[in-house]
């Protein structure tokens, strides 16, 4: 009979309802393989699933299922589970007669109400770990139970799982290939395999059976439901099958399943067997999934529901693939709290009674002593990234450093998280972003070329190859060891080619024997001479290599299966300290540092090294930076900082003595501005700047009366805090001071006007400002306002506004101050100051954090007039304003800028990013507004009628920190996501901030109030 003709209409299955258990309701159909499943909702009730199944079913496996339940519900224990309810006879399967005669068997349950696990966005790790116990929870409820159905013949069975090789032409080759490959590994496993521990377990948590609480932001699994496929079978294949299903559409599914593996193990125990089986057995549940979406695309192809997990589950097989079965199972242990390599245990007891000495591997250096050398990502000792990458400068610095320490062996780097690896090679994309490798799994032993080396204990050649085309090792010798409980291999790299070549796989070496000698430069992987020595307790199928670096993320693993190789030396400068965690720094701050001090994100991050537009926490994971414009060519830009070093070592004084590098700021910054804009002050924040402007305008107007904007702010210092409104209109402020006036914020997305003619009403108000100052009787000192304002949520000034301000305010002989602090130098793209933007020239114009990249520098940029004036005798001075060192630190950030035509590419990336933005709000109604110039831009969240969304804007800023995207929140309703990140950021980097912006703006919690 086809399929069609078996349906059951949602209109039959709510008389069916009724007619069998007197219940009225609405049904509404779910997906299923065999039985037809249907929603029923009841008014104020949690409501039904009504089950009616195709003609002739077992119905042994009917009551199997039933009598499960039942069980179920009798020994759960914090566990959720649909209860069988019976019908008006008592029955607990009742039987109907179809309309063409046959006989079918109608179950009902209980609903239990949330979302499936396929509907959820995101799938985060607590929420995979709550599966996991939840499955648990099931399994130990399900100890004890039996029913003869259970002991059926079963294609979803894992442990009959070999049925699928009958059906291998139906494949392509590729996929012949990766079936076969799985199916003869579940093969030659049998022998131990069948002797793992056996129950009856659900045996189909896949994503359309769980049951997810409504909770967006935290949630967790209620439940599993549709016990049709529960069968007994070893228990390793319940959580096979949890695994296989919900590791689908992840980059990583290891480390997806790592969760789930977690939580199943923390309700139910597994045993260190059954980890060994896990692996293939996840494989084998998605080759029985695949292989019956093959035969059903041929038996029902309209059964839309049995081809559902196909796509995902051969994308899943194509990736598990690629993860050696041996490194999948030494995860399982870690997370599950036994040592990662079984056999760890055992090499660090035998280790600790050996006598080796490093004379042992170093017979013609005969030293034993060791010099710590750190070349982790917080190591000063190997300086700026151009410098480590310069072979000749890093050999130099080894070379004087060996000479302070003559009898010592310079050494170090096991588990060090480092800076030096800076080729994408091995760059990933995991779960949660990009991931590069920085734990350095080995020690290095800085000695000259030609050193030989010797093996310390007799061993088998298992690799013996040139790897310096990688140049990862140069030449490379791995040996096997043997000893009474275990075997372990020692690697050598960065050989000469043809000491390493020399041997044969399948040579044996003694102990003492030399066994290769170091390489230089390019041979020995283009690195300065050393010896990488690393202990490895598996070596997996590598022939021609082996990891030295591994990702953070896998350091607790790999520490495992590579043990510290100063175990075998015990050398005391190699012991490895503890470093302080970032908690205590967190206490320390909390208790000695001022209590208004706060730290970015949820969890904060603890950062050691800037790179360009990166950002580098201790582990080496590295975080693309979009609002940092205080390194505005980059962090720790190379030339930026060898100004400042050459500078500062010469002299570093005031500018009461004559100095090229003042004048060489100047006439660098006097290029980029206006004619009438040629006079310059150098202070050492833009708060000083500010504070400077304001006596600037007491001195040429005898005025006190400033006018700024709503939600402005313009520095820290008291007269700064006096003008800004963000300060002191916020948490801990009293309002404006008697000489600030404050005009409505210029907003033409949501400010008090909107539309073509905001900028004049906006204009207007500031001359209500001035009439207000009027008529106290007072004149108007100036007018301060950002190009683009900043706090206030990245606003552009409506168009006209700003000239028609500065008319208004010149007409009462007011000054005009653009804060430049912000925006300037470039950034804006179109033009080099935000000001220009607008066609106005102000009479100060105050720059501040991105003119020293991070080093203290601002300045105050005046015409001859306003100098003039303010020079009335009474001196300025700033002991540092103005210093030698800031000014050639400034100086190289201008002709940074210019040589390197950061301001083209802040037009060029800033309008991509734009115009990519945008079309983002148009798929996503959350975003109300973007906004902005060159890589100044914002993006405000609100929902229909506009009402700011700042729980959903804070998620996005920490959601896209996991994903090693650091972004921040600002406005008056702290929903705008600002964007200024330095200007060396590159499309590609827009393009991949833009994938996660996407990615998080599907996700629930930012769906739920667009559709509210």
């Amino acid at each position: 009979m086809s399929y069609n003709n078996l349906k059951i209409t949602a209109q039959q299955a709510e008389d069916i309802l009724l007619d069998l258990f007197d219940i009225k309701g609405k049904a509404s159909q779910l997906p299923g393989e065999l039985d037809f499943n249907f929603r029923i909702k009841i008014e104020n009730e949690e409501g039904y699933i009504l089950k009616i199944s195709r003609p002739d079913e077992n119905e042994n496996y009917l009551d199997f299922q039933q009598e499960l339940l039942q069980y179920v519900e009798d020994n759960r224990d914090k566990l959720l589970a649909p209860k069988v309810i019976k019908d008006k006879n008592g029955h607990v399967i009742s039987e109907i007669t179809d309309t063409f005669g046959n006989q079918r068997k109608v179950r009902l349950l209980t609903w239990i109400s949330g979302r499936v696990w396929s509907s959820v966005n995101p799938q985060l790790d607590h929420l995979r770990f709550s599966l996991g116990e939840q499955c648990g929870l099931l399994t130990l409820a399900l100890q004890g139970f039996d029913h003869p159905e259970a002991h059926r013949d079963f294609d979803w069975d894992v442990a009959q799982s070999l049925w699928t090789k009958k059906h291998i032409d139906l494949f392509s080759s590729e996929e012949k290939d990766i079936l076969s490959t799985f199916q003869q590994q579940f093969e030659r496993s049998q022998s131990s395999y069948s002797k793992l521990r056996k129950a009856v377990v659900h045996n189909d948590a896949n994503d359309n059976n769980v049951i997810v609480s409504e909770d967006v932001l935290s949630p967790i699994v209620k439940a599993a439901i549709d016990y049709g496929d529960s069968v007994h079978t070893q228990i390793i294949n319940d959580l096979a099958i949890s695994c296989a299903y919900c590791i689908m559409h992840h980059n990583d599914p290891l480390d997806a399943a790592l969760p789930i593996i977690k939580g199943y193990h923390s309700t139910f125990p597994l045993e260190e067997e059954e980890l060994a089986h896990l692996y293939t057995a996840i494989a084998m549940r998605l080759v029985i999934s695949v292989t019956k979406s093959a035969i059903n695309k041929i038996e029902e192809p309209d059964n839309d529901y049995l081809l559902i997990s196909e796509k995902p589950a051969w994308e899943v097989l194509k990736k598990w693939g690629l993860i050696h079965p041996k490194f999948a199972e030494y995860n399982f242990r870690d997370v599950c709290g036994f040592t990662a390599h079984p056999k760890q245990e055992a090499f660090e007891n035998w280790a600790s009674k050996q006598p080796f000495q490093l004379s042992d591997i170093f017979p013609t250096i005969a030293k034993n002593d060791v010099q710590h050398l750190d070349l982790s990502v917080s190591s000063k000792w190997i300086g700026h990234q151009e410098d480590f990458n310069d072979l000749d400068l890093f050999q130099f610095k080894i070379n004087q450093l060996q000479k302070t320490i003559p009898s010592k062996i310079i050494a170090g780097g096991y588990l060090e998280p480092r800076p030096l690896y800076t080729s994408t090679t091995y760059d990933k994309i995991g779960n949660k972003g990009r991931e590069s490798r920085s734990i350095h799994l080995g020690i290095d032993y800085w000695l000259p070329a030609q050193t030989a080396i010797h093996a310390i204990l007799d061993g088998e050649v298992v690799i013996a190859v040139n790897d310096a085309g990688d140049k990862e090792y140069g030449g490379l010798v791995v040996l096997k060891h043997h000893t009474p409980n275990f075997d372990f291999y020692t690697l050598y790299g960065h050989l000469t080619v043809a000491s390493a070549t020399q041997h044969k796989v399948g040579d044996l070496i003694k102990k003492g024997e030399k066994v290769a000698e170091l390489g230089c430069p390019p041979e020995n992987g283009n690195w300065a001479p050393h010896l990488h020595f690393q202990v490895m307790l598996s070596l997996f199928d590598y022939t021609a290599d082996y990891p030295g670096v591994a990702y953070f993320s896998q350091t607790q693993v790999w520490k495992d299966i590579c043990p510290n190789p100063n175990l075998l030396f015990k050398s005391e400068a190699l012991q490895q300290n503890d470093i302080t965690s970032n908690e205590e720094l967190i206490s320390y701050r909390k208790q000695h540092l001022g209590k208004s001090l706060s730290l970015q994100y949820k969890v904060p991050i603890k950062m050691v090294r800037g790179a360009g537009q990166y950002l580098m926490d201790q582990f080496g994971r590295k975080y693309l930076d979009t609002v940092n414009n205080v390194a505005h060519v980059g962090h720790e830009n190379y030339y930026v900082v060898k100004a400042g070093q050459e500078q500062m070592a010469l002299i570093n004084t005031n500018s009461r003595y004559l100095h090229e590098n003042i004048n060489a700021l100047a006439k660098e910054l006097i290029e980029t501005l206006p004619p009438e804009l040629n006079v310059l002050h150098f202070v050492n924040s833009g708060s000083e700047a500010n504070e400077l402007a304001i006596r600037m305008v007491k001195a040429n107007t005898g005025e006190r009366d400033i006018i700024a904007s709503e939600v402005g702010y313009h520095g820290n210092a008291n007269m700064c805090i006096d003008i800004s409104s963000y300060k002191f209109d916020g948490k801990g402020g009293q309002g404006a001071p008697e000489h600030t006036h404050i005009f409505p914020l210029p907003d033409a997305f949501r400010g008090k006007y909107r539309g073509k003619d905001a900028g004049k009403k906006y204009a207007e108000e500031v001359q209500k400002q001035i009439d207000i100052v009027h008529e106290k009787g007072r004149r108007v000192g100036a007018f301060i306002i950002e190009p683009i304002i900043s706090c206030g949520g990245q606003i552009e000034l409506p168009e006209g506004f700003l000239a028609m301000a500065y008319e208004k305010i010149r007409a009462h002989g007011g000054l005009c101050i653009s804060d430049e602090v912000q925006v300037g130098c470039g950034r804006m793209g179109k033009t080099f100051w935000g000001f220009q933007l607008h066609d106005v020239v102000p009479d100060i114009v105050t720059i501040g954090k991105p003119l020293g990249n991070g080093h203290p520098l601002a300045a105050v940029a005046c015409t001859q007039e306003v100098a003039n004036k303010f020079a009335n005798g009474m001196e300025y001075f700033n002991t540092f304003g103005g210093n030698p060192v800031s000014c050639a630190i400034g100086t190289e950030v201008l002709r940074t800028v210019k040589r390197e035509k950061l301001q083209e590419n802040a037009l060029e990336v800033g309008e991509y990013l734009k115009a990519e933005l945008k079309k983002l709000a148009q798929e996503f109604p959350i975003i109300g507004d973007v906004r902005g110039q060159g890589l100044f831009l914002g993006i405000e969240l609100v929902d229909a009628n506009l009402t700011p969304l700042a729980e959903q804007t804070d998620y996005l800023a920490n959601r896209m920190k996991n994903y090693g995207i650091l972004m921040s929140t600002d406005g008056p309703d702290y929903n705008v996501l600002k964007i200024k990140p330095p200007i060396v950021f590159t499309k590609k980097n827009a393009e991949e901030l833009l994938f996660y912006l996407k990615k998080i703006f599907s996700e629930d919690f930012m769906q739920v109030t667009i559709t509210s």
